[in-house]
């Protein structure tokens, strides 16, 4: 769940176009070993059997470091998404799949090389009272073996002025039963159940809602865990104005820069792309080590702050220059198609094929599944040869590694570019033609109307 604005039911619509593809021939790619990438495929509510296969026919290969997992815990019934962010217990047996699956998926991802993320809601409770989705009987406030009215918050009023510290970090998100995490059986209950999802192999949290826990409340947590080193990526929103701020939290690990989604929607679709010449630190975000970024999540997706699958090429070329430029570790956003912003995953999160049933598959369009490996081959080396015509149409280099050009202009774009890549033939990975770069570093190539070249030293050939 999102930490400030979001209501269970959002009612903005979302008016925009629909994504196309581009078909490009398939390239071959090696799973390197986990640890050396840093891109994370966000499968948003797919069951933990789907993510098993897809690690294997798809993340492994394509060069993914990571993947994220929807929470794994009991909780609410409901059709609706964000039922699963409402936990009951800590037991393994929500909609997406029960321990054994949820152990066999993780044996399987690492095993295609790709490293597991568990979203952990450790925030709060539910909002209601019921049977959850593995049977335990729970009333808000009263979760029988594990919390009891004492071990929430006092405050039972729900967040009403963000400029209020105290306000935002022990009132109750949407009417969520919000977790005294100032308390030491918390914390510990808290560290048990991270700890259990670590013995089961896990590499790593985003941690949900940590902008409503203090985040000496969460380093407490954290050191208790087997692994107080473990991966650790927070969901701190940016609001101007705000009593709590994304920088406080940087001690725990890493922090969710929200303001590059907004900022690329902004860009892509109403300035210039030759204002991204610096960005990332340069326009005042969190240090580049320690910011998780995307162009889109699940709530950005339909609170209509960022870009999402609607949004065509601005959508599709914003996501070649994430994975292109340095800054940040990206996550890219694979869901659903939606009208109705509550409605639940498709076949109740089972996917049978991408591009089916409403499954939208993001992390395996062409265009953005094939700038993985070049952000693999790239890792370490920094812009070089910057190019823009004052408008919609940039290029730039990493180093000898790698060469991107993004043309978002509305007519074709022939030019000479000039690179630090060594001389001979490469793939261009967007289109799957060929390129020769000359002994000065030079190549003449045409961009179609919204379109992109992607070139890397692991991709020499296209056969």
């Amino acid at each position: 769940m999102t930490g400030s604005r979001r209501s269970l039911a959002t009612a903005l619509a979302l008016a925009a176009g629909a994504a196309t593809l581009v078909a490009v021939p398939p390239q071959p790619a090696q799973a390197a070993p986990p640890g050396t990438k840093d891109v994370t495929a966000e499968l948003f509510e797919w069951t933990y059997a789907s993510v098993a296969k897809e690690c294997t026919s798809t993340l492994g290969p394509a060069g993914y470091g990571y993947v994220e997992v929807s929470p794994a815990t009991e909780h609410i019934q409901g059709g609706q998404w964000w039922t699963s962010y409402q936990p009951v217990s800590y037991k393994i047996a929500g909609r997406l799949g029960d321990r054994t699956a949820f152990k066999n998926m993780i044996d399987t991802c690492h095993a295609a090389g790709v490293k597991v993320v568990a979203d952990a809601v450790i925030n709060h409770m539910s909002a209601g009272s019921g049977t959850g989705t593995g049977g335990s009987s729970y009333t808000k406030y009263t979760y029988p073996g594990i919390y009891q009215p004492q071990d929430m918050d006092d405050c039972t009023a729900r967040i009403s002025d963000y400029r209020d510290r105290w306000n935002v970090q022990h009132c109750e998100l949407v009417d969520l039963a919000d977790l005294d995490t100032g308390e030491p059986y918390v914390r510990t209950r808290l560290a048990q159940y991270l700890d259990d999802l670590l013995s089961l192999g896990v590499d790593g949290f985003r941690i949900d809602g940590a902008k409503h826990i203090p985040a000496e409340d969460l380093a407490a947590v954290k050191s208790q865990l087997s692994d107080p080193g473990v991966t650790w990526k927070q969901e701190v929103i940016y609001g101007e104005g705000e009593a709590v701020s994304p920088t406080e939290y940087l001690g725990n690990g890493d922090v969710q820069e929200f303001r590059y989604g907004r900022d690329l929607k902004r860009v892509f679709q109403s300035e210039k792309l030759a204002y991204l010449k610096n960005f990332g630190e340069g326009w005042g975000y969190l240090a580049g080590g320690q910011a998780g970024v995307f162009v889109d999540n699940w709530d950005t997706e339909r609170n209509g702050s960022t870009l999402n699958y609607k949004d065509g090429a601005d959508y599709t070329l914003a996501n070649v220059f994430m994975l292109a430029w340095p800054y940040g570790s990206p996550d890219v956003h694979s869901g659903y198609e939606f009208g109705d912003n509550d409605a639940g995953p498709p076949n109740g999160g089972t996917v049978g094929a991408c591009y089916q049933d409403g499954w939208k598959c993001q992390h395996k369009w062409p265009e953005i599944r094939s700038m993985v490996a070049l952000r693999d081959t790239a890792r370490g080396a920094s812009v070089t040869d910057w190019w823009d015509n004052g408008n919609d149409a940039i290029a730039f280099g990493r180093g000898d590694k790698a060469y991107v050009a993004i043309n978002h202009e509305n007519g074709s774009l022939t030019r000479t570019f000039q690179t630090s890549l060594p001389s001979g033939g490469y793939c261009d990975v967007q289109s799957g033609r060929t390129v020769t770069v000359d002994s000065s570093g030079r190549f003449t190539a045409t961009l179609g109307a919204n379109t992109a070249l992607a070139l890397h030293a692991g991709a020499r050939s296209c056969g």
